[in-house]
């Protein structure tokens, strides 16, 4: 990490989680950070954080985990947002960073608007495209965010400095940096990530929920397993990001349903050849996909 290494003072870490905690344990093994003040609503949560040696000292509050902070992590549930800025505004002063994780930005940004008005342009908007199967804080991992992209979606009140702060630091951690605008940051995700979440809910369910539903996941293969994976996210989390993006899902979804339509139409007309010109040109633009992603070290 050579001359591109920020070293700061303090981290105030707000969700003791998998996010935070990754976060955390990336910057105490870059040297990027001499010491982590976490705060989550289960007081249980932040002491094993402290035990577990992700965090230095356990905050009663997030105010008291953002007090003398110079740059502060927001890894709160989408939903909880706007509260969590709401308890810590007071102490949001200019120079200090505050990113949060969120899978959706307009309606963080817009949550970070209305609560901290001229004290905005401390926020710059982080979505680390990262995770894992299991949450909690006991998963925690330094190198969770190595190889994996984080989508900054700067505001026009940043300053520039303060954006190349942002870039910096999860660059540091070994992350690839992109930035975009909030809009086209959920238009994409909901296309990409959003839709389907919401079909893999609804498949999973339309398979169990059959008469004979369990009888046919007992011969389920692999192709079922990694189509439906994503069927056993954290519905609370899913249930915000769907409300939360739901102009842009509703939008895929529509897609989705127009060629779902004309999959259907040939099937039901016996138009073999027609189906076939149709499979095909998902399965070359699949195979296309494929080759030219970026391989990344982790990547899934």
């Amino acid at each position: 990490m050579d001359g591109a290494r920020q070293m700061f003072n303090q981290l105030g870490v707000i969700g003791c989680g998998l996010m935070g905690g990754s976060f955390a344990l990336a910057l105490k093994r870059g040297g990027l950070v001499k010491r982590v003040v976490g705060y989550s609503k289960s007081p249980s949560t932040t002491e094993r954080a402290r035990k577990l040696g992700v965090i230095d000292v356990a905050a009663e509050s997030a105010l008291l985990a953002v007090s003398g902070s110079d740059i502060v992590l927001l890894s709160v549930p989408v939903a909880a947002t706007e509260a969590t800025f709401k308890a810590i505004r007071h102490l949001v002063e200019p120079g200090v960073l505050v990113m949060d994780v969120g899978s959706t930005k307009r309606d963080v940004v817009d949550a970070a608007r209305r609560v901290l008005r001229e004290r905005v342009g401390a926020f710059v908007p982080a979505h680390p495209i990262a995770g894992k199967e299991m949450a909690g804080i006991q998963h925690a991992d330094a190198a969770l965010y190595s190889g994996r992209q984080v989508i900054l979606t700067p505001l026009a009140q940043n300053a520039p400095e303060l954006v190349q702060k942002a870039t910096d630091v999860w660059s540091a951690i070994g992350s690839q940096v992109l930035k975009m605008t909030p809009e086209n940051h959920d238009a994409a995700f909901a296309a990409v990530s959003h839709l389907p979440h919401l079909l893999a809910f609804a498949y999973f369910s339309a398979a169990v929920n059959q008469p004979q539903g369990r009888d046919y996941l007992s011969l389920a293969g692999p192709g079922f397993r990694d189509f439906t994976r994503i069927a056993a996210s954290s519905p609370e989390m899913w249930r915000d990001i769907l409300v939360a993006n739901r102009e842009e899902v509703l939008k895929q979804s529509q897609r989705f349903r127009h060629v779902l339509d004309a999959l259907e139409h040939v099937i039901r007309e016996g138009n073999a050849d027609a189906l076939e010109d149709l499979i095909r040109g998902a399965a070359e633009g699949r195979a296309a996909w494929q080759m030219s992603a970026p391989k990344v070290p982790g990547g899934r």
